[in-house]
């Protein structure tokens, strides 16, 4: 499951996701679709906004994980 690490970094960052949104031209709703996995791509010029933003990596704004039904095997 690959997992868009905004909200903790946007913790660390101490901002909002107003503020990101604001920032990035984007509504709130597109935004929490991405934050929630309700999207099956991003684009590149997202990934490097985040990161500008956030003062992250991309290796930090996003990461991979097992999910559940794959445990099970």
């Amino acid at each position: 499951m690959v997992n868009i690490n905004i909200v903790e970094l946007l913790k660390k960052n101490n901002k909002t996701k107003y503020w990101l949104c604001k920032n990035m031209n984007m509504t709130s709703r597109n935004l929490n679709r991405i934050i929630n996995g309700y999207t099956t791509s991003i684009s590149f010029k997202y990934i490097e906004e985040f990161c500008k933003l956030l003062n992250c990596t991309p290796g930090e704004l996003i990461t991979i994980t097992k999910d559940e039904y794959n445990k099970l095997k």
